[in-house]
């Protein structure tokens, strides 16, 4: 087995993510493939809740997993105040192991961070193991190639750049309860030959003028292309996978930003 994941999302970013991180337009394109496939439902690295909360708020019998308990626990709290008790999971994606079976697991935005590739293969295999016979694995990965900054970073001149200072703080955020977050981000390592990348953030949390408290955090990724998840799935044991655009029912080009890969057991 590979590395351990190294993500960022605890602290002051889990807290940022239940705060700002709310928006989830992929929830009809899931609905239809519940209405699809069936029930139950694991939202393998839920996170806080993003698109979890809004199934369960559908009537969606759905349960949750994610490697950080700070995510979690945002996810509970909201969950609680929406009045409701879902099954939530701490592990990484890559040693789940539960009794329960699933009609549709789903990834969203998550796949490719288990710590290296040998571990995100185990995650397709985990995911093919928890799903019942014709259940499916919804799982997406970002068309790099759609962002110019970001794939700038495959020319080696371009890359020099990344020993760059954070940059300038900008405007914060307000909370709910008031407080100030601001939020830096910088990417500090890509790797072209073996597709992955190291991001920083430095946090900052305000309350009352004054300076709460500062976090920085490290996430480390692999990126991956269309034919060789295509491929990952097969060796994990899927078969009849589709592969569709900006979470549509239309067949990907290379003019979608977002990949979504909807693979049988």
């Amino acid at each position: 087995m590979g590395e351990n994941p190294h993500v960022w999302h605890y602290g002051l970013m889990a807290e940022r993510w239940a705060e700002f991180n709310n928006e989830a337009r992929e929830v009809p394109y899931f609905l239809s493939k519940i209405e699809q496939y069936g029930q139950p439902v694991l939202d393998f690295g839920c996170g806080t809740g993003r698109v979890l909360l809004p199934l369960l708020s559908k009537g969606v019998d759905i349960d949750g997993c994610d490697f950080s308990d700070d995510m979690l626990k945002f996810c509970r709290q909201k969950a609680k105040q929406a009045g409701f008790n879902p099954n939530l999971y701490q592990s990484s994606m890559h040693t789940f192991e539960i009794p329960r079976k699933y009609k549709l697991i789903y990834i969203c935005d998550s796949f490719g961070l288990s710590g290296s590739r040998d571990n995100d293969l185990e995650t397709l295999k985990r995911c093919y193991s928890h799903l019942d016979n014709c259940g499916a694995l919804v799982v997406n990965i970002q068309a790099d190639y759609s962002d110019p900054d970001w794939w700038s970073m495959w020319l080696s001149e371009n890359r020099k750049s990344l020993t760059a200072p954070y940059p300038e703080k900008g405007n914060g955020r307000i909370a709910s309860d008031g407080s100030e977050h601001f939020g830096q981000f910088r990417l500090t390592a890509f790797d072209p030959l073996n597709q992955s990348y190291v991001r920083e953030v430095r946090l900052e949390k305000w309350v009352e003028g004054k300076l709460d408290r500062i976090e920085e955090y490290t996430l480390r990724g692999n990126i991956y292309f269309k034919h060789e998840l295509l491929l990952m799935l097969k060796v994990a044991g899927f078969h009849d996978i589709a592969v569709c655009g900006d979470y549509t029912e239309e067949m990907a080009t290379a003019d979608h930003e977002e990949i979504v890969f909807t693979a049988i057991k």
